[in-house]
């Protein structure tokens, strides 16, 4: 099992930190169990103290999790035809980033509307996979991402979605958020802003309506908008934009950085889709994509919890 490296240096830390003391506690100082100091009450007797369990014992625990979290993980991946097992993210920070617009990405005006980005500021390894659309319900993609714990959040827009919500209700189960990609998927610079509204906020009551709970993330059909999209947006309660920096597909990437690499903080666009569009299926669009996110050394961690 390959460890994520801040992780293993975290507990070696702590792991050194809790054997030092012990040992302080056996042998400095006169205390007790050390020559001349007071004697060590026997097990049970009035001045023993209670046993606490201590950052060892906290770490070991957490440790024994992250073990059988990736051993199951790696069985998933034998079973799902990955090249390798994916790799485990850190834990989620307690105080999420300050997310702000992408240079280039700006509209006028634009102080207090949501930010449109397509990288997440952090220094860890990690990359965020999302989903679009909603066309194919390919039950394999549910069984495949909940055996191998792959985090992934789904932009869906209502013609798609709307002869099947039940697929989306079960992603949800499994701890994916439902976000708005508009109910009819248009060309939003080409609306007016009446228009617009319908599209996004009665996306929003359609999500509220089904899925229990109205977005925070957008993300604009094609990644096209204009200030008129923020300002809708806002208003019906989104408070973020995210984009995309790379997009996965079956057979191959596509890259919008002119490294054509993975970046911390990436997010990684795909759509749900099947055969009849694409030279696989979803399960190898998955295959494919994680091989990439692997390879590079990265983890695949859950947008909702940095922004």
């Amino acid at each position: 099992m390959k460890w994520h490296r801040s992780g293993a240096v975290v507990l070696a830390a702590l792991l050194a930190a809790a054997v030092a003391s012990g040992c302080a506690a056996e042998t400095g100082g006169g205390g007790p169990g050390t020559p001349g100091g007071p004697a060590k009450p026997a097990a049970g007797q009035p001045g023993e103290a209670a046993p606490e369990a201590g950052p060892a014992r906290a770490l070991d625990t957490y440790a024994e999790a992250l073990r059988k979290k990736q051993a199951a993980r790696a069985v998933a991946a034998k079973k799902w035809g990955l090249a390798r097992t994916p790799l485990a993210p850190p834990e989620p920070p307690k105080v999420k980033p300050r997310i702000t617009t992408r240079e280039g990405f700006e509209v006028r005006d634009d102080a207090g509307l949501p930010p449109v980005f397509t990288t997440v500021p952090t220094k860890e390894k990690i990359v965020f996979l999302t989903m679009d659309d909603g066309a194919e319900k390919d039950p394999e993609l549910l069984r495949m991402m909940t055996e191998l714990d792959i985090p992934y959040s789904a932009f869906v827009s209502d013609y798609v979605i709307n002869d099947d919500y039940g697929y989306f209700k079960k992603m949800q189960k499994r701890g994916v958020t439902i976000s708005n990609h508009t109910l009819n998927h248009r060309y939003l610079p080409g609306l007016s802003a009446d228009e617009q509204k319908r599209e996004i906020c009665g996306q929003q009551e359609k999500i509220l309506k089904h899925y229990g709970k109205r977005p925070t993330l957008f993300r604009p059909p094609y990644g096209n908008y204009n200030r008129d999209t923020l300002v809708v947006a806002k208003s019906c309660g989104i408070t973020a934009v995210p984009l995309w920096s790379s997009e996965a597909f079956p057979d191959h990437m596509e890259w919008r950085e002119w490294d054509r690499d993975l970046h911390p903080g990436d997010i990684v666009l795909t759509h749900f889709r099947g055969k009849e569009d694409w030279k696989g299926s979803m399960p190898d669009m998955i295959r494919q994509v994680m091989k990439t996110i692997t390879d590079k050394g990265y983890a695949v961690a859950k947008l909702e919890d940095y922004v």
